[in-house]
């Protein structure tokens, strides 16, 4: 079967790519942050790997690295998560009612 090259590949510069050497190797990094700083790394160093390459060196799957190669390569670099759709949830301690923790 014939390999096949992926579409599309993002590009990181040299700062991009030290924050994830960072990120990488952190205890205290979130894990999601950690993998798709290591995926960077992976892809960085082969551009062209496929998507089933990429995830076993990364240790991710094929469809999480099909996903943040193209957003990497439509959107720019980035660890962080795309803003969610919908209303955004709203708390204020001012609004609780005021009987709450009193033992009442």
């Amino acid at each position: 079967m014939p390999r096949l090259v992926p579409t599309t590949v993002p590009e990181f510069t040299e700062e991009e790519l030290e924050l994830a050497r960072q990120v990488a190797t952190q205890t205290s990094a979130p894990h999601r942050n950690v993998l798709r700083a290591k995926l960077t790394l992976v892809l960085a160093a082969e551009p062209l790997l496929s998507h089933r390459g990429a995830g076993q060196k990364a240790g991710v799957s094929f469809h999480t690295v099909r996903k943040w190669r193209r957003r990497w390569a439509r959107e720019g670099w980035s660890l962080e998560d795309a803003p969610r759709s919908g209303r955004p949830p709203v708390f204020s301690p001012s609004a609780r009612d005021p009987g709450e923790g009193t033992g009442l």
